[in-house]
């Protein structure tokens, strides 16, 4: 297990925000932490705690007014640190060879590997063939409904037929590196986590997962170490106090890599 650390960049400013609430018309979402420090500032920091594996997100739209304040933010922090960061937000086939240029490790595809509702393997096949499975990471990032995980794309407003299961991981393998997965229901609620779905991954035995949602106490970690069988990797946003929240980035380093300690 892991800690992953997180820069999210909207309206061309780290933020975190309530994953549900972003609109593209707009461009507004509900906010929980505005930064006054810009992404470079960020992966300086994760580069001097020796952090890696973690994402950049662009949350504007490419049709966004903001998009090229947001992208150059998201290019400063990938030129800072170097094959420190994974980046994701409208990746395509197009342009993801320009965020690997520019120091990612891997580019983070999910809507644009899905056509409406189905999978669409020839566009999965074409980021394979672009980018090599080593540097492609699938965001499969999920709502419960009918007591089902489903994958959601597209600002996680609409749902795929895709259940999330052990079999579609396994599916998948082969096209990817690694899997991006959030529980959207609860992600920067700071309310909990989505303890069946952890079960879930835990179980999972195949590419690296990291798992993001819901995290707000030092107990969630314990939980999520626990759950996931030290196998799933953690991001925390909103909860964090590099964000305004009360978890100390040194004592959830801590508790993720050496082992939760009795309280």
């Amino acid at each position: 297990m892991e800690f992953r650390p997180c820069i999210d960049i909207h309206n061309g400013k780290v933020k975190q925000i309530v994953g549900d609430s972003l609109l593209d018309k707009g461009d507004v979402a509900e906010e929980n932490f505005i930064s006054s420090e810009d992404a470079a500032y960020y992966a300086r920091f994760y580069e001097r705690k020796k952090l890696k594996g973690g994402h950049v997100i662009m949350l504007n739209g490419r049709e966004s007014n903001y998009y090229e304040r947001t992208k150059f933010q998201a290019m400063e922090a990938l030129k800072t640190y170097p094959k420190g960061f994974q980046a994701g937000g409208g990746i395509r086939r197009e342009n993801a060879g320009e965020f690997l240029d520019a120091g990612a490790s891997h580019v983070i595809v999910t809507s644009y590997i899905f056509s409406g509702s189905e999978l669409h393997y020839k566009h999965l096949e074409e980021m394979k063939r672009e980018v090599g499975k080593e540097h492609l990471v699938l965001d499969l990032s999920c709502r419960k409904k009918d007591g089902r995980y489903y994958i959601v794309t597209d600002r996680w407003k609409n749902f795929t037929n895709l259940v999330l299961s052990h079999e579609l991981l396994k599916e998948l393998e082969s096209y990817c590196d690694e899997y991006l997965i959030h529980g959207v229901d609860v992600e920067g609620k700071k309310q909990g986590m989505e303890e069946e779905l952890i079960k879930m991954l835990g179980e999972y035995g195949g590419n690296p997962i990291t798992y993001a949602g819901g995290v707000s106490s030092y107990g969630d970690i314990e939980m999520l170490k626990k759950f996931g069988k030290n196998k799933v990797h953690v991001t925390i946003g909103s909860a964090l106090d590099l964000f305004g929240g009360s978890l100390e980035m040194d004592k959830v380093i801590h508790y993720v890599s050496k082992g939760i300690e009795k309280k």
